[in-house]
């Protein structure tokens, strides 16, 4: 299965650029190009895309705009930023709003190749009916070892993980009614892509803040569950300043 593409950039050599590059890599396909912010919630509309290569800067809807408008929208296309935006407000935005990558504007093909090979790979991780430890472990990007070591007086967030974000899905727990919950109840209340959402809980639950179980629906298709131990209301503390 093809992960469907839609390039969103106003500069159509840079769009063409992108679009060469994405061709060169295995497991994408091309799904089209928008200009705008608003032809490109059009074309989310008609047609149904897994993943956006987004820029920031441009006319009328800028990036950071458009992102908001699609998790508000409830939208589940993944997002890789890729712009000329290096400022830590519009990187620390376009995080806490569910990218998954952020490329920073002019990069080489080896980070771009870098950016979509982790993606895929994650990608079909989250279409499989079960994940083993050493899957998921992969999908979160380190070990339930780290997690430990990070159990330090002032213990640091994985690579690629925010205190921005974990707090959205640590408020968006204590908000549910039900205290067992999904990856798919986290993403359908938080702005955040399932992905983002799954590797934040995998790390809540290396971290002890949390525990998983495999549950089996009435059409048998298993899903992952969490809750919150005990003690998984202290440990957060460490984590994040709310």
């Amino acid at each position: 299965m093809n992960i469907k593409v839609l390039i969103v950039e106003d500069d159509p050599m840079v769009a063409k650029f992108n679009r060469h590059y994405l061709e060169q890599i295995r497991g994408f396909e091309f799904a089209g190009w928008a200009a705008s912010g608003d032809e490109a919630l059009k074309m989310l509309a008609e047609q149904e895309i897994d993943l956006l290569l987004l820029d920031i800067y441009m006319p009328r809807t800028s990036g950071l705009q458009l992102l908001s408008a699609l998790r508000e929208q409830g939208s589940k296309a993944d997002i890789i930023v890729i712009s000329a935006a290096s400022d830590n407000a519009s990187i620390r935005k376009a995080l806490q709003n569910g990218a998954v990558d952020y490329l920073i504007k002019p990069f080489e093909f080896a980070r771009f190749q870098a950016a979509l090979s982790a993606y895929r790979e994650d990608f079909q991780l989250m279409h499989k009916e079960h994940l083993s430890q050493e899957q998921l472990d992969k999908l979160l990007r380190h070990s339930v070892a780290e997690a430990e070591e990070g159990k330090a007086e002032v213990p640091a967030l994985p690579k690629g993980l925010t205190e921005g974000t974990l707090e959205s899905i640590w408020n968006t727990i204590k908000q549910l009614q039900n205290p067992v919950f999904s990856t798919e109840d986290i993403s359908s209340h938080a702005p955040i892509s399932r992905i983002s959402v799954r590797k934040y809980l995998a790390f809540l639950t290396g971290a002890g803040i949390l525990e998983m179980e495999l549950s089996y629906g009435a059409v048998g298709r298993p899903v992952y569950m969490y809750k919150v131990k005990p003690e998984g209301h202290e440990l957060i503390s460490k984590y994040i300043s709310g």
